[in-house]
């Protein structure tokens, strides 16, 4: 990604107070002005299991579960199979309550059904 690309979403989606440590691309060159701390690391690749065990796990589970289970997949919905994986990788360890925890999150969340039927363009 690009420098303005990837300051235009952090300025959008991440707080002026916020502590970013990230590795030393040059396309983060620009986050020392936007957020309140940009602290930057270099990691042997070797290092990088260690470092970030459960990124590479993710990242794995994710690409099976859209190869696998969702090919064919319209670039309209992936968005909504990225929520599912992260909803699902999130609550990895309830076990029994997981569909209870899901039933109770189903009848809280307010649905704007209409546009999500007649505009699938917009994911979220």
């Amino acid at each position: 990604m690009k420098a303005d690309t990837v300051t235009g979403i952090v300025k959008k989606y991440v707080d002026s107070q916020a502590v970013i440590t990230s590795d030393d691309s040059t396309s983060y060159k620009n986050l020392k002005q936007i957020v309140k701390s940009h602290d930057t690391q270099v990691v042997k690749t070797e290092d990088l299991p260690k470092i970030l065990p459960w990124m590479n796990i993710a990242i794995g589970n994710v690409k099976r579960l859209l190869l696998d289970t969702h090919y064919q997949l319209k670039k309209e919905y992936l968005q909504y199979y990225l929520n599912e994986f992260c909803y699902k990788f999130n609550r990895r360890y309830f076990g029994e309550k997981l569909f209870d925890r899901l039933v109770m999150v189903a009848v809280r969340y307010p649905t704007d059904f209409k546009s999500r039927v007649y505009n699938r363009s917009l994911c979220g």
